[in-house]
């Protein structure tokens, strides 16, 4: 029977696990975590073209534009768990980061039937949520030839987005639809075909590298601290007022204070403290500097 799928990667049998099922636990899950530790090596024989993908995410959101992640099944929830793990780390809009599934918002739960296999869905999806040329559309596949996603990405390319590709094998029908291609190839699974295994996290990986390397860049993250998290529970605004003592070395009185001038934001409350400034001052100069902490604080010592 001839079919892609046959000659993908990710579709072999792993030698290594033939015997996985006459092994007890332990053993099941060493030999799960010796086939893990190639994961992160896999994916840095790519880590240039990561940098060049995270480097377009930074020029679209200088830009206005957003990155929008889009995959089916485990591909569509990890960018849905990416994605929406950024407005709470980062202090972002909502629509900033945004993931979508084929299927819509059931399929992060429950299987939609067909709706990966239909290209025309991907390519509505992108219509309904406006892709344009500011955009970055991050097709995810582990396969690389997944329609839905196929689909999506050739309708973005077509509005003028900058379209990366990211899958676990070579020569998938993404390279002839990307820009940039992010083939992170981990090897066949520990069991034939389950992608939620090792391709899974290495996309799982590498989306935290283009989200994050992303924020720092156009200034979320001042040191190596997430300075403009959004403290929207108890355990978020303990963690604000951590991060301000960290960063200043002031005393809790006085990140208490500097805290609750700001309205709770804590790159003002930062620049506050190490600036000896106003809260108006301290916002005032964090706009000068399109929200660097860093280069707020310079600003303030001219």
């Amino acid at each position: 029977m001839k079919h892609l799928l046959n000659e993908l990667t990710t579709e072999q049998p792993n030698s290594k696990t033939s015997n996985i099922d006459q092994l007890t636990s332990e053993q099941i899950v060493t030999l799960i975590n010796e086939e893990d530790r190639g994961v992160a090596d896999a994916i840095q024989g790519i880590l240039p073209q990561i940098a060049q993908a995270a480097d377009n995410i930074v020029e679209a959101f200088r830009n206005g534009g957003r990155l929008i992640y889009v995959g089916a099944g485990t591909s569509g929830r990890i960018g849905i768990l990416d994605a929406s793990e950024c407005p709470p780390t980062f202090g972002t809009e909502p629509s900033m980061v945004q993931g979508l599934i084929a299927g819509g918002e059931r399929a992060i739960k429950d299987a939609v039937e067909g709706a990966e296999d239909n290209e025309e869905l991907g390519a509505q999806d992108m219509d309904i949520h406006g892709v344009g040329k500011r955009d970055v559309v991050v097709g995810i596949a582990a396969s690389g030839r997944t329609p839905y996603v196929l689909g999506a990405m050739k309708r973005s390319r077509e509005l003028g987005a900058t379209v990366i590709g990211l899958c676990n094998n070579y020569g998938t029908p993404m390279v002839e639809i990307s820009q940039l291609m992010l083939e992170a190839v981990v090897g066949p699974e520990v069991i034939l075909g389950s992608t939620r295994m090792k391709s899974g996290t290495a996309q799982k990986l590498i989306l935290n590298m283009l989200s994050t390397s992303a924020m720092i860049r156009i200034g979320k993250v001042y040191q190596n601290l997430m300075v403009d998290l959004n403290p929207s529970n108890e355990k978020l605004v303990f963690r604000s007022k951590r991060i301000i003592r960290m960063a200043t070395g002031a005393s809790e009185d006085e990140v208490n204070a500097a805290f609750t001038e700001a309205d709770g934001h804590v790159k003002t409350a930062i620049v506050m403290i190490l600036a000896n400034a106003s809260v108006a001052e301290a916002r005032l100069m964090l706009n000068q500097t399109d929200g660097f902490v860093r280069q707020a604080i310079r600003l303030a010592e001219q």
